[in-house]
């Protein structure tokens, strides 16, 4: 069993480099499906959600070859299944994005339910409708089974209207470029990874237009072709990073970031009493005062993103004041917030509200990460922390975040991650 140790209490100072959206770049991976041709995608990041899309891409056909840390080569001109077991998605949930691409593709798919993060019920009901609106029939099958067959051989242009699903969004874009006729996509959502998919597939020969606002409209071509592309910077990871910053009363350059990108977040921590200098591709982040109550309610993009909010749950509990969270998005995604009352935080949470009495200080505590963000914001509570904080469940953190513990070590945080023998981890438990 691996932890992270963290003694707590260490303004971050230097500078820090954002990799590749891992919410993009999952997209990206099962878009190479459609293009029977080589694509090379630089920019991605090195965690195991990525890994897990590859591996799933060449157990099902595809040359996969790692050109650098952060660059694959993926040619899936020989990829000739439409089916994905449930061994292969349970580990990530982003592997549904199979559905649409192999449907693009083979007009039929056969995809297990995938697995990811357990924050409350996540239906897939969005992505049928839009599915069946280019002419797929479906079914559910024993073990979880997805499977779609078109009346013909391809999907037929049609218009959905998807109530600003992301995950909808992305599905039906991946099923539609390819599809007979004209798709439009009406309440689509605008999040900046909705919009990289659309621009890498075009690069690819697509014709996507009006990505980054509520109408998408998709003129189907009959095949696409490889390209070589960069996505674009992680917003969270960024987010993340500027709240830990913010949350150790530290001082430090975020490097490689879309600033527009980052504004829903860097307003919350301005309002927050923090110092936001933007630049072209970085932003300074001060935060040499005490940090102020502010409420936040998650939305859709351009609002504040739900991926954001346990950061700065973590960051609000140790604020002057009391600060109301609302979650707009998912149910149950203030389960983290029974590890922050461990470490001595005041909250007191009624369904999808939060009320965050500030105090003074955290306090060190052994804690556990619940899904990828709840593990993000126990990292930025351990960093503010008085003592030692001890972080188990970090394959949830590994899920999205390249080397964290490097990052926050390079801007001076003591912070480590060890492997407990089992024995030892079992004891500690007992």
């Amino acid at each position: 069993m691996e932890k992270i140790f963290i003694n707590g209490g260490k303004p971050l100072r230097g500078e820090v480099q954002i990799g590749g959206a891992k919410n993009a770049v999952v997209a990206l991976l099962a878009g190479t499906v459609l293009a029977k041709d080589l694509c090379r995608i630089d920019n991605i990041p090195d965690i195991s959600d990525v890994s897990i899309i590859l591996n799933i891409l060449h157990q099902l056909g595809a040359d996969v070859r790692r050109v650098n840390k952060h660059c694959v080569e993926i040619n899936t001109k020989h990829f000739d299944s439409g089916e994905v077991p449930y061994e292969l998605t349970k580990h990530c949930r982003a592997s549904y994005y199979l559905l649409g691409a192999l449907f693009g593709r083979f007009g039929h798919a056969r995809v297990a339910l995938p697995g990811g993060c357990d924050f409350g019920v996540r239906p897939i009901d969005l992505h049928i409708y839009g599915f069946q609106q280019l002419g797929a029939r479906y079914d559910f099958e024993k073990n979880a089974i997805v499977s779609l067959k078109a009346d013909q051989d391809r999907p037929s242009g049609n218009m959905a209207c998807l109530n600003f699903s992301v995950g909808a969004t992305i599905n039906i874009m991946l099923a539609a470029v390819r599809a007979r006729g004209v798709t439009v996509i009406e309440n689509a959502a605008k999040e900046p990874h909705v919009v990289d998919l659309a621009n890498f597939l075009n690069s690819c020969g697509a014709n996507v237009r009006g990505a980054g606002t509520d109408i998408i409209k998709i003129n189907g071509v009959k095949e696409l072709h490889g390209c070589e592309y960069a996505a674009i910077p992680d917003q969270i990871e960024a987010g993340t990073y500027m709240t830990a910053i913010a949350a150790t009363h530290g001082q430090a350059l975020v490097r490689n970031v879309i600033p527009k990108h980052m504004e829903c977040i860097s307003a919350k921590l301005i309002e927050c009493g923090v110092n936001i200098q933007e630049f072209d591709d970085s932003i300074l982040v001060s935060a040499l005062g005490p940090i102020q109550r502010c409420n936040i309610k998650t939305m859709p993009y351009p609002g504040f993103p739900t991926d954001m909010q346990p950061q700065f749950g973590a960051l609000l509990a140790a604020a002057d004041g009391t600060s109301i969270m609302s979650e707009g998005i998912f149910d149950n995604r203030f389960r983290y917030m029974e590890q922050l009352t461990r470490m001595g935080a005041q909250l007191k949470v009624d369904g999808k509200v939060a009320v965050i009495e500030g105090v003074e200080q955290l306090q060190g505590a052994p804690v556990k990460a619940y899904d990828l963000r709840a593990g993000a914001a126990m990292v930025v509570a351990g960093l503010s922390a008085q003592g030692t904080t001890e972080i188990e469940n970090i394959e949830f953190i590994d899920r999205g975040y390249e080397d964290i513990v490097g990052k926050l070590a390079a801007m001076g945080a003591d912070i480590k991650r060890k492997n407990i023998p089992e024995f030892s981890a079992m004891k500690a438990a007992g």
